[in-house]
């Protein structure tokens, strides 16, 4: 079981297969890439979900839940916003929970909603740095 790679951790590092990290901005909403690992905003508390013994929570440094947002990233293209919000209601919103997929030595996350990928973006802008979720045939995990 993946979960096991979150159960001891009170705190994670995200790094992407582009060697970026998981970057949660100061606005309190967007989610980006850096290859700055060492800032504070890089930095994800795990909260482990205790109704779903397979699926974990990320909040940021922000207060905030790393969220699979039904919102487009770019109107016609597959890819979802990945935002930090906070929820009215935490422990009933499925859209801030994650389920940790093994693959490898690496994990994918895998949104509760609709099945999606945490998906890091390369290419040339407006992709560069960008976080999305994704279908798993579309997002190159």
């Amino acid at each position: 079981m993946p979960k096991e790679f979150f159960n001891k951790a009170k705190a994670v590092k995200l790094r992407s297969h582009l060697g970026k990290y998981l970057i949660a901005d100061d606005d309190h909403i967007s989610t980006w890439q850096s290859r700055n690992g060492a800032a504070v905003n890089a930095r994800w508390l795990v909260e482990l979900v205790e109704s779903n013994s397979h699926v974990i929570r990320l909040k940021s440094c922000h207060n905030r839940y790393l969220t699979a947002s039904s919102r487009h990233f770019f109107p016609g293209m597959t890819g979802r916003k990945v935002l930090q919000t906070m929820p009215e209601n935490h422990t009933k919103d499925l859209a801030i929970e994650w389920q940790p997929i093994r693959d490898g030595f690496q994990v994918k996350l895998r949104a509760l909603i609709g099945g999606t990928y945490l998906s890091a973006n390369g290419g040339a802008p407006p992709w560069r740095n960008t976080v999305t979720h994704n279908s798993p045939c579309t997002c190159g995990c």
